[in-house]
């Protein structure tokens, strides 16, 4: 009889539903926290994709075009709560965070 190279356990996993994907989990992923100036920041790249609307960078005045990735910032350690320091957040280009312009 010949050999058969199927894996027997992939036809019992493929019968498995998969698990649903946490989509808050995954992009919260790449959410980092930093420290400046004694503060904490929550910054958050925003992709080409993604950047859909044309915002001013805090950092140079300029503008922070659609379709240009960047970062989006918030205080991580502001006394009036997440949802004030989420509201409060703003985008930047990536070398004007880096940079530190304040």
């Amino acid at each position: 009889m010949p050999r058969s190279n199927r894996s027997h356990g992939r036809a019992a996993r493929a019968r498995e539903p998969h698990p649903e994907l946490d989509v808050d989990r995954l992009s919260s992923g790449w959410r980092r926290t930093e420290t400046r100036g004694g503060r904490e920041w929550n910054v958050q790249p925003v992709s080409e994709a993604q950047a859909v609307k044309t915002y001013v960078c805090p950092g140079c005045s300029l503008e922070v075009a659609s379709g240009v990735s960047h970062v989006v910032v918030w205080r991580a350690d502001g006394v009036l709560g997440d949802a004030a320091d989420l509201a409060a957040r703003r985008h930047w280009h990536l070398h004007c965070w880096r940079m530190g312009t304040r």
